[in-house]
């Protein structure tokens, strides 16, 4: 079996629903919906060039796409313009986000809405008084600067877990095929899950049963919910955090386990926080085989029984690459995530499947890639062309542009 016929079989979840495909597209800041610095009733509505985004990826063959991330809370955000499911907001949220979910099924993929709650990695410009696990300040990190966060209330927590379990609850009435809880990258639930972060001497804090707490709290809420066994439930997190009194292999190992065991239908695997993300420092031992957390995959994998399909999210760029992931033969994961490579070529894996290319584009710049991609997705939206990035010139008349921003 080619590389092209690998990648190109279907994934049936345990519910029964069938993903066209083994490539995911992972979630990623869009940055494209309503916001006001002082009416919070103003903040997180879909637009319609929300919508369009979607309307593009849904052409592009995606397997699985990932919608968001989504704060549950709309005081505690990722950035300014994320979408938000808040129980506190004024307009229908189930009416709001149908338009979105519907342009992101059009051509067949299953869409999954990704739940999330920034935590002490609020921007100080969004909320200077943030709340996590314990009492902590992120440090300083991609231009942006964070408040110092109290530690959340026991009936506080009890609210988070609400809120997620509401925000599972709207994405299902909107059409959406499964909610994704967003514990990796150094946001609430990943907060919670590190010992570094996570100081706390209550039934929240100490172990890793008490600081994992939260999210199976979460995802029981949600089944009571949502009981529908076709609502894919998924979780992201983090395979390491890769800095000193984080969230360990070890510990990512025994979530695993624990995970399918309460019913996760899908793990998508990532890591790295804020204060440190590994896919900014490329090891040539990654590089030659791509993925930069298949070697945590393969530590995880023995964990599962299978139950559960298992994704690995970042620095899949080729094709052959890819293939080799969820080969038969060695099969180290399940599904592909990809994220940069669909922001620059939303149609990347059609253009894969049909065999019109091997590989992402090779970009003329390495740096300012995330302001860049913010670009980009705002140009997609508001149906403006992307621009040849390839090229050096107009790479650096696009850098130029996002800097004087």
């Amino acid at each position: 079996m080619g590389p092209i016929e690998v990648l190109s079989q279907p994934i049936q979840f345990k519910g029964g629903l069938n993903a066209l495909n083994r490539t995911l597209k992972s979630a990623m800041t869009e940055r494209l919906c309503t916001y006001d610095d002082v009416d919070l009733d103003a903040r997180g509505k879909p637009t319609p060039e929300y919508e369009e985004l979607y309307r593009v990826w849904s052409e592009g063959k995606i397997g699985t796409i990932i919608l968001g991330n989504i704060p549950v809370h709309r005081e505690y955000l990722e950035a300014k313009g994320n979408a938000i499911i808040d129980k506190d907001s004024p307009w229908d949220p189930v009416e709001a986000f149908k338009p979105v979910i519907s342009a992101a099924k059009a051509h067949g993929s299953l869409v999954i809405g990704q739940l999330t709650h920034a935590g002490r990695q609020t921007p100080f410009q969004v909320n200077p008084n943030p709340v996590s696990a314990s009492e902590t300040q992120s440090p300083p990190s991609f231009g942006m600067n964070f408040g110092k966060a109290r530690a959340l209330s026991v009936d506080e927590i009890q609210d988070v877990v609400d809120r997620f379990a509401y925000g599972a609850e709207v994405l299902y009435k909107a059409g959406a095929d499964g909610a994704q809880l967003h514990g990796a990258h150094g946001y609430l639930l990943s907060q919670f899950l590190s010992p570094r972060v996570n100081k706390r001497t209550d039934q929240y804090g100490g172990s890793f049963e008490n600081r994992s707490r939260i999210v199976f709290e979460i995802i029981d809420a949600v089944k009571k919910r949502v009981p529908d066994p076709k609502f894919i439930l998924s979780i992201k997190y983090n395979s390491h955090d890769f800095i000193e009194g984080g969230f360990t292999k070890e510990d990512s190992q025994v979530m695993a386990k624990k995970l399918e065991a309460a019913g996760v239908e899908l793990i998508e695997l990532s890591g790295g926080t804020y204060e440190l993300l590994p896919f900014e420092e490329k090891k040539e031992s990654t590089l030659k085989r791509e993925g930069f957390f298949l070697e945590f995959a393969d530590r995880i994998r023995p964990h599962l029984s299978g139950a559960s399909v298992l994704a690995v999210t970042g620095g899949f760029r080729t094709l052959d690459g890819m293939a080799s992931a969820v080969s038969s033969k060695d099969r180290t994961c399940d599904v592909i995530g990809l994220a940069r490579p669909l922001v620059f070529e939303p149609h990347f894996v059609a253009d894969l499947l049909a065999g019109k290319t091997k590989k992402a584009k090779v970009l003329a710049f390495d740096s300012m890639l995330l302001p860049v991609a913010y670009h980009v997705l705002q140009l997609i939206g508001h149906k403006q062309p992307i621009p040849n990035l390839q090229d050096e010139k107009s790479a650096k008349e696009v850098i130029e542009l996002v800097t004087a921003k």
